[in-house]
């Protein structure tokens, strides 16, 4: 590159000459010149800056230069400035590089040596084995049972001790091999990645590990993870009960640490631990922890009652200083959260190391790095809001869900009407604080409260980041505007309105205003605006818009153990920055898959509340239940959503708070059966069927020749016959063609697109209309007469008549067509088939 040569040397008059290439001669400048040029480049960098051109104009020692001698000067200054940066980032990433290949070397010598002790064990196995005949009668004086050093937690002798012990112990996980690490599935580790995770493979508890490269110094990353509440979205509470030094620089502390139950099921775990926190030889930081004996049962008895104690073993922080500024942080979580306890079918969720991973020791990990780039300036954020900000709003959110789920008694929450047969529980408070800094922006409760409506249910084949993606996007399936008007009305000091004393018609749209999001999109922060109008004629044209504060995080289907989350509250459209806020929500968590047969399958149906609703079908073929028993992946799904109400509104909104989450969870029944993977492939972008059900094309297949065979005809052209056209062309078919199923209460299972525009619903909704409800009494009286000989003859010819839409509406046909729809082999039914021809509203 023909760079700007910086050459200096005294001329005649002692001044110092600075000298450029042009167009093959030099040209000198004074230094008065450079510094000149040099303030008018610090001020515009921009070349085609007509302020730029003014600042020339105005520098007299400028004026004798050409100006196509000082546009070169320039196109060189920005060079050697784009190569100071590149330069700059180079070195960045190179030191980077230098630490994570350092931290590689290291977790490669780990792993040698944990080979080398797998060997070893395997060689002294075989050796046992061999001698085991002609030992065994010796055995018992061989074998001792280890003696605990006698060690007195109450006095700082004693908890020095155990302090020291937990440090080795700790140390020998995050570097050693004391647990029998594996990689995390589906976290690869490279120069993209956040870093390093593994869980334990066969320990006692579950155990996760994380490692990596972190852009801040030892004492901060330290002061940010000691701080759980912080980071730990599940810490309800953390208490410092007492801190003195350890004597060698570090500290000693014991606390007091409680935390939310995910779902409704289980009660919540707390923990009575000893932190130490001391710096080592070599210059790292540590923070271990682990349990200790004995109740410390915190500063209240009564609410300690309302959890199960749970066991820290071993666990810390590891942060080693890098050359060059940076750490390299290792995180060690490993717990026993005595899963006895909870119900056997969500056993799964407290004995996976995958869940402790993603719930703790990723979490931790990412955070770190999200307060890096925002401490260097990598992040920007919508609406001129700071990160500090909007990462409160996060906070708050998931917090007040997670009151909500748990209604823990000693935050004023009580259950009303609850005799344990209800599915949806009701918990009231008429003690929460929803005060916010700035008188204006409280929410004013007196004389009422807040109500809570939750529930939870078990989700089978149903993909959570799927079925939290559609709930975001599609919330018009699921929710009730008017109740979401009520929720914001709410608001407002004192203007409480139960649904429906003013009626709105929700339009249907949505905008989705992005807020922010973490380094690696798994949580996303936003606003939505839900578009309405009233429905009086005195403010027809007054804006009825609803705003939502909303939090969504596990989108990513590849992500094993992750939690999805859909968390939202209504909020001012001014968006204050301590607006009070009222979460509701979803939260699905996975359940490790388990290979029982179908009777244990079909008793964990029965283990929940509202399971039982869950059908698949008694008419499922064999190849169905395989493709079923394939996808045999579990969740859990807790619902709660929360309305501020006045003392005597108390009991018409539990009756409403009730209905409406029954009303949600039936539609989100709805939802997870037509987003399964066993129905429909979503890339078909048609319909999608019930669980039960055959694979789309296959269906289509058994349509067209069920038709062929008992009605002689063909239903479509021969040419649409072959391959994927077949079910294109019958979703796009003329005729509005529907199944339904051969139940007691037959319900449709499939449409077309104008089977839907016919009985004007939507394929989600679809699966909620029974077969009677779309005829009136004189078509039910014809099909009735019809039924036998459509049973023996394989099809029927129905007369022209009317049947009702969704809506209400009366729809007319010249002609319908009813036949049998076989499996493959023709000797089973599967469902029933109807085309209705030439059909108008009337």
């Amino acid at each position: 590159m023909a760079m700007a040569v910086a050459h200096h040397r005294e001329s005649s008059s002692g001044s110092s000459i600075n000298k450029h290439l042009d167009a093959g001669k030099y040209v000198r400048y004074t230094s008065e010149q450079v510094e000149a040029l040099e303030r008018v480049y610090a001020e515009c960098p921009k070349p085609s800056s007509l302020r730029r051109q003014q600042l020339i104009r105005e520098c007299p020692i400028l004026s004798n230069i050409e100006p196509r001698q000082i546009k070169v000067w320039f196109q060189n200054r920005r060079c050697r400035e784009k190569q100071r940066k590149e330069s700059s980032r180079l070195q960045t990433v190179n030191r980077k590089l230098t630490a994570m290949n350092k931290l590689l070397m290291e977790e490669n010598d780990r792993l040698q040596k944990q080979v080398s002790q797998l060997v070893c064990e395997n060689g002294y196995m075989r050796q046992q084995l061999h001698t085991a005949p002609t030992t065994d009668a010796s055995c018992d004086s061989v074998v001792t049972t280890p003696q605990h050093s006698l060690r007195d937690a109450n006095n700082p002798a004693g908890l020095l001790s155990i302090a020291e012990e937990t440090l080795a112990e700790f140390l020998s996980k995050a570097t050693g091999t004391a647990v029998d690490w594996v990689q995390m599935p589906g976290m690869k580790p490279g120069p993209d990645s956040v870093g390093i995770f593994a869980i334990s493979q066969s320990c006692s508890g579950v155990a996760a590990r994380a490692c990596g490269l972190v852009s801040l110094e030892p004492t901060k990353i330290a002061e940010i993870l000691k701080d759980r509440p912080s980071w730990f979205r599940d810490c309800r509470s953390l208490e410092v009960f007492t801190m003195f030094p350890a004597g060698n620089g570090g500290t000693i502390e014991l606390i007091y640490t409680q935390t939310y139950a995910p779902s409704t099921l289980a009660p919540a775990r707390d923990f009575w631990t000893l932190r130490y926190t001391t710096s080592l030889d070599n210059g790292s930081f540590v923070v271990c922890e682990r349990s200790l004996s004995g109740s410390g049962a915190g500063p209240n008895a009564a609410s300690a009652a309302q959890f199960v104690r749970a066991e820290m073993l071993p666990s810390g922080y590891l942060i080693r200083p890098c050359e060059g500024g940076g750490s390299i942080i290792h995180i060690v979580d490993h717990l026993n959260l005595e899963a006895w306890s909870v119900p056997e079918v969500l056993r799964p969720l407290y004995e996976s190391s995958k869940v402790v991973a993603q719930r703790m020791t990723i979490a931790a990990l990412r955070y770190i790095r999200q307060i890096a780039q925002e401490t260097s300036g990598e992040v920007v954020y919508s609406l001129g809001r700071q990160p500090a900000v909007l990462r409160t709003f996060s906070q708050r959110l998931i917090r007040g869900f997670n009151d909500a789920v748990n209604g823990f008694s000693d935050d004023g929450w009580s259950l009303i009407n609850c005799d344990g047969a209800e599915d949806v529980i009701i918990a009231v408070n008429s003690t929460k604080n929803l005060t916010t800094s700035n008188p204006a922006n409280s929410l004013a409760l007196l004389g009422g409260g807040v109500l809570c409506a939750k529930a939870s249910m078990l989700l089978q084949n149903v993909p959570p980041a799927v079925l939290v993606r559609f709930l975001r996007e599609h919330r018009s399936e699921w929710a009730d505007f008017n109740v979401d008007a009520y929720s914001a009305a709410s608001l407002k000091a004192g203007s409480y309105a139960y649904p429906g004393m003013r009626p709105t018609r929700f339009t249907g749209g949505q905008i989705i205003m992005p807020l922010g999001h973490t380094i690696e999109h798994e949580e996303l922060l936003e606003v939505v605006r839900l578009e309405g109008h009233s429905l009086t004629q005195e403010d027809a044209f007054a804006s009825r818009d609803i705003h939502l504060l909303q939090i969504c995080s596990g989108v990513d289907e590849n992500a094993v153990g992750a939690c999805s989350e859909l968390v939202f509250a209504p909020i001012d459209e001014m968006f204050p920055d301590d607006a009070p806020l009222v979460p509701s929500g979803f939260r699905i968590i996975p359940l490790d898959s388990k290979t029982s047969d179908s009777k244990d399958t079909l008793a964990t149906h029965r283990t929940l509340d509202l399971t039982s609703s869950l059908e698949v079908g008694s008419t499922t073929n064999n190849a169905a239940g395989e493709l079923s028993s394939f996808h045999n992946t579990r969740s859990v799904l807790t619902i709660a959503f929360q309305f501020p109400f006045e003392s005597s509104l108390q009991e018409n909104v539990a009756t409403m708070a009730r209905q409406y989450v029954r009303s949600v969870i039936s539609s989100v029944q709805r939802v997870a059966m037509a987003i399964s993977p066993s129905g429909l492939s979503p890339s078909v972008g048609g319909p999608k069927l019930s669980p039960g059900s055959p694979e789309a094309l296959t269906l289509a297949h058994w349509i067209c020749q069920s038709y062929s065979y008992h009605v002689g005809a063909e239903l479509l052209r021969p040419d649409s016959l072959g391959g994927d056209s077949m079910l294109k062309h019958l979703w796009h078919h003329q005729d509005a063609i529907l199944c339904c199923s051969l139940k007691s209460l037959p319900v449709f299972i499939f449409a077309n697109q104008a089977g839907l525009d016919m009985l004007e619903t939507t394929l989600v909704a679809l699966q909620d209309i029974s077969l009677d409800k779309i005829f009136d009494e004189c078509g039910r009286k014809t099909l009735c007469a019809d039924f036998a000989k459509l049973m023996n003859q394989g099809f029927a010819h129905l007369p022209a008549g009317i049947c009702m839409s969704t809506m209400g509406r009366h729809v007319s046909y010249e002609q319908a067509v009813a036949w049998k729809v076989l499996a493959a082999e023709e000797n089973s039914v599967h469902c029933l088939a109807f085309s209705f021809m030439n059909w108008s509203f009337v």
